[in-house]
């Protein structure tokens, strides 16, 4: 019999995909309700691992270009955002099929601890986007002394 290590954290991506997915089949956006989120918005897939120089985001981004991707990071949240364009725009009578995704996408990832923006890397390669987020520093424990009177 192995041992599992368990993780209390590990559906609650899961969980918040689900929940998330809920609510926007419940209430589906108008199309001209939210400037820059058209119909077509999508969520890339996006694999998280932990790797000896830290955690690693990968996002699969088929058919975006480097420059339509932004990696930021604010009040301790990783925030990968870009654009995918429609290679050829058609009328939609034109279509016999269309499955694949095009428009803005947004993903946001909380960060364990304080880590600075700087070391975080990122490599955009086959269409596939790379980011390094190192493990952050130990809080050394800082030793006062105490004078008594």
């Amino acid at each position: 019999m192995s041992v599992m290590r368990w993780d209390p954290f590990k559906n609650i991506s899961t969980l918040q995909d689900r929940i998330n997915r809920l609510f926007e089949d419940a209430f589906p956006r108008a199309a001209d309700e939210e400037e820059g989120l058209a119909t077509c918005a999508w969520r890339p897939a996006v694999d998280i691992y932990e790797a000896d120089e830290g955690v690693v985001v990968q996002v699969d981004l088929p058919g975006v270009k480097k420059e339509d991707v932004s990696v930021e990071v604010k009040n301790n949240l990783l925030v990968i955002q870009g654009l995918r364009q429609v290679d050829v725009p058609l009328n939609e009578d034109r279509y016999y099929r269309r499955e694949r995704s095009c428009g803005t996408f947004q993903r946001s990832f909380a960060l364990r601890g304080s880590v600075p923006p700087d070391s975080i890397k990122a490599t955009f390669k086959n269409g596939v986007l790379t980011v390094l987020v190192p493990r952050p520093e130990e809080e050394k424990p800082k030793k006062i002394s105490v004078s008594i009177d």
